[in-house]
């Protein structure tokens, strides 16, 4: 189902969680409004998810760990509060995360550490706060990290040395101190 780029509003209908069969949504750059109906989090077929670029408001509740099949997920640019829920870590086939640009608080959970398929994250432009879990450094197949703009505290762990495959890093305007770990020049592969 593949309705991005049009100008519809009003909410998601919850209707939407009928569709059992569906695994591809994608709602991306319309004008939706209200919060993401629970009944999406029960399409358990779904592989890929895209509400992006939208003005959805509520959090992201701990049912979106039903969603084991994912590969993609994007809920960019919208007005989503609350924290990232640890049950994110049950989407073991991720292989795409933005959340970029949402009011996003509390820390990242260090069960992202479990996706190891993901090659692409992207949260930056949020309020998120914390240090860097070092179960970051689970995620060696990751060619673009994006954390910048957020309230980021602590080091940069050594752990960022394992993932070589890294093109882009951008861990710029938050609130990191000490010093920058020797083990980044592990990433010969960086670009940007």
């Amino acid at each position: 189902l593949d309705l991005y780029w049009n100008d519809l509003t009003g909410s998601i209908p919850s209707e939407i969680g009928n569709l059992t069969n569906l695994t591809y949504l994608n709602l991306d750059d319309n004008q939706l409004t209200g919060s993401i109906p629970m009944e999406i989090w029960n399409l358990t077929n779904l592989t890929y998810l895209n509400l992006g670029d939208n003005q959805l408001t509520g959090t992201i509740p701990p049912e979106i760990g039903n969603l084991t099949n994912l590969t993609g997920l994007g809920l960019y640019t919208n007005q989503l509060t609350g924290s990232i829920p640890p049950e994110i870590g049950n989407l073991t086939n991720l292989e795409y995360l933005n959340l970029r640009v949402n009011q996003f608080t509390g820390e990242i959970p260090p069960e992202i550490g479990h996706l190891t398929n993901l090659t692409y994250v992207i949260l930056d432009d949020n309020q998120l706060t914390g240090s860097i879990p070092l179960e970051i450094g689970n995620l060696n197949n990751l060619t673009y990290l994006g954390l910048n703009d957020n309230q980021l505290t602590g080091s940069i762990p050594s752990e960022i040395g394992n993932l070589t495959n890294l093109t882009y890093l951008s861990l710029s305007s938050n609130q990191l101190t000490g010093s920058i770990p020797s083990e980044i020049g592990n990433l010969t592969n960086l670009t940007e």
